[in-house]
């Protein structure tokens, strides 16, 4: 049987142009080669030293051993992928059958979760490569395999199920580089050790897991031009960086598994890369950037700005080859780290650095622009885009219908985003790249409506079908049902207060900047933290409304989360009235929030950050019911939700109240 060819972070087509670019002492590869060199880990000659049991963060800590080790044999590796010289290969084999006889457990406190996921993942590339090597022993490989399940899957499953006991608390309690890490050593065993089902688990969680290294969550908020907030990044630029490492990692090594793992949310993973490198860098005159920054509020504290700036992390050459190297698309601070690190070194065991050799490739044809998204903030049209490799400049153009004819309203460089104020009306727009080619016209059409629309419109009278014509129905689940006692004696929806409540589709307000929400309801009982909606994925990402909060009893009141913690919304309004009927709506304006309650104002704020399209496509987006399992569902009824794109004026509120 043929030896398989390795397909985690390099694949033969990667050695074979890693040799070639080297061979032909081509720049900047053979400056890349020459860090490899230079970190002298694939040096003939040293000798193991395993240990049965290796120990992080606490007294008698030993790992930096093994990380020495674990370097050696995969530098290794690399040398005889690249040089075809079977002494490296040997020698790699040495330092993997010492390790695989010898260590059987990874202890310490937390930090051995840690090592599980930073290290088990490239002690498991190594392995991958060598698994092609006719010198490496069948049963010498499957004790290697073992090693990996037993020591360091083991610890990665543990800590994603547990989180060291914090799950069922504040699962978000550990940052993002902890998930991550362990969501890469957990794919890169899967794919080492023919563990289709362990690489799944990964991707599973890395999609739609509720801790701070699912790709919605580690980018935690989304600024124009795509700007992607770091999970971390009030924290400081050493761990920020780490993250854009080893998510960088993970796609990469899913890539090559056939998976695109860059591209989820709209490349989500480039918006936290662009964001993480310009606060890393600084203008002509040598001042770091000031970022834009979305109020942090996890368990370590209140977060208030971008902490930091200079960290030189080799991450940013795999980031850029796959997304302008591989996509065609324009990533310009990932591009200007780049330029000040290449050729990028080798790091120091968290990650394998040394991008410039390993990732660096011939460019793809520039792409034309893409991912454009366009909503209202605070009355305007807000679009952001990605751009292509050879744009100057971009071109915003703006029509009355979708095929035209355009005008161009705005000439952009970067940052790729626009304010654009058209007037009334509904409007299309495009971009169009401006390079030394020519215009090339973006692949997206986008339309909005100026000042906003009816979105979704569920009468709730008998049917719970969108009468906006968009196809948004709702679905009445459990013990949902249709009975008397509606407004003037109609047919309402009833809500048992035990199980009963309204689904909506996935991601039904997942475009939404500025909104209305209106709704009629008849609260039967005043129960704490239940909720007349909630539109989430989970108890981490959320936007609701409760009619009496836990909190403040005497309140009703918006809550909103990206971190199992509620972002600060002090958006609230007198406790609901029980026993009649109330007309509720809650309004956003750009970073402005009110609740109205029977058509008039009784409640206002500006400090409003999480509007519905921060929370993307959203899969528990439900009337009635809590992303808390132990919330109480809501008891009453309800008629007639209405929401809009765009915040209606108080007179059209209060003529939905009449």
């Amino acid at each position: 049987m043929q030896a398989p060819a390795p397909a985690l972070l390099h694949t033969q087509a990667d050695f074979l142009r890693m040799h070639d670019k080297v061979a032909t002492a081509l720049q900047p590869w053979l400056g890349g080669w020459n860090q490899f060199l230079g970190a002298r880990r694939s040096d003939l000659g040293a000798t193991p030293r395993p240990l049965p049991v290796v120990i992080r963060g606490v007294d008698g800590q030993n790992y930096g051993a093994m990380i020495v080790d674990m370097m050696r044999a995969y530098h290794l590796a690399v040398r005889w992928k690249i040089t075809g010289d079977r002494a490296y290969a040997n020698d790699a084999v040495k330092f993997l059958n010492a390790w695989a006889v010898t260590l059987k457990e990874l202890g310490g406190n937390s930090n051995l979760f840690l090592a599980s996921g930073l290290y088990g993942n490239q002690w498991a590339n190594a392995a991958e490569i060598m698994r092609s090597y006719d010198g490496w022993a069948k049963e010498d490989i499957a004790r290697f395999q073992d090693m990996l399940l037993k020591v360091f899957y083991s610890r990665c499953h543990d800590f994603l199920t547990n989180h060291n006991g914090t799950e069922t608390r504040k699962v978000t309690h550990y940052w993002a580089n902890w998930d991550l890490a362990n969501l890469c050593g957990m794919y890169a065993i899967g794919v080492a050790c023919e563990r289709p089902d362990i690489a799944a688990e990964a991707v599973r969680y890395y999609k739609t897991g509720r801790g701070n290294g699912a790709i919605s969550n580690s980018v935690y908020y989304l600024h124009p031009g795509y700007l992607g907030q770091w999970q971390e990044s009030h924290r400081d630029q050493g761990h920020s960086t780490l993250g854009i490492a080893l998510a960088g990692m993970l796609c990469e090594m899913a890539w090559n598994q056939g998976e695109d793992l860059y591209g989820l949310w709209n490349n989500r993973l480039l918006a936290g890369a662009e964001y993480v490198a310009k606060t890393n860098l600084s203008d002509a005159n040598g001042t770091p950037y000031v970022m834009p920054f979305a109020p942090y509020n996890g368990v370590w504290g209140v977060g208030t700005a971008a902490a930091g700036s200079g960290s030189r992390r080799p991450c940013w050459e795999l980031i850029l080859n796959h997304y302008v190297g591989r996509k065609g698309l324009s990533a310009p601070w990932t591009q200007a780290m780049v330029d000040q690190v290449r050729p990028e070194r080798s790091d120091g065991g968290d990650s394998v650095g040394l991008g410039t050799l390993f990732f660096l490739r011939d460019p793809a044809p520039a792409a034309r622009p893409s991912g454009l998204s366009a909503h209202l903030s605070d009355g305007k049209v807000q679009l952001s885009w990605w751009g292509c490799a050879d744009a100057t400049q971009y071109l915003v153009q703006r029509a009355s219908s979708p095929d035209g004819p355009f005008t161009s309203v705005a000439r952009v460089s970067d940052p790729r985003t626009c304010s654009d104020a058209p007037g009334q009306g509904v409007w299309h727009y495009r971009i169009s790249a401006v390079t030394p080619l020519g215009e090339r016209i973006g692949v997206d059409v986008v339309r909005v409506a100026v000042p906003g629309e009816l979105w979704l419109h569920l009468p709730l009278n008998g049917s719970a079908n969108d009468a906006s014509g968009r196809g948004l129905h709702g679905q009445l689940v459990n013990g949902a049902s249709w009975g008397t006692g509606g407004r003037d004696g109609t047919t309402c929806l009833q809500l048992d207060g035990r199980t009963g409540h309204v689904r909506l589709p996935d991601g039904a307000v997942s475009t939404l900047g500025d909104f209305t929400l209106a709704v009629w309801v008849y609260w039967e009982t005043s129960a704490i933290n239940a909720r007349i909606f909630d539109f989430g994925s989970n108890d981490v990402a959320y936007l609701a409304l409760t009619p009496r909060d836990g909190a403040t009893p005497n309140q009703m009141r918006v809550l909103a989360s990206r971190n199992q913690f509620w972002t600060e919304q002090p958006l609230s309004a007198p406790v609901l009235p029980t026993g009649r009927w109330v007309h509720v709506a809650v309004t956003l304006a750009g970073t402005v929030g009110t609740i109205y309650v029977d058509g008039a104002p009784a409640g206002s704020h500006d400090g409003i950050w999480m509007a519905p399209n921060q929370f993307g496509q959203t899969t528990q987006t439900w009337l009635g019911r809590s992303q808390y399992g132990g919330d109480p569902f809501f008891k009453g009824r309800m008629q007639d939700l209405r929401i809009y794109s765009g915040a209606l004026t108080p007179a059209a509120i209060a003529q939905l109240a009449r």
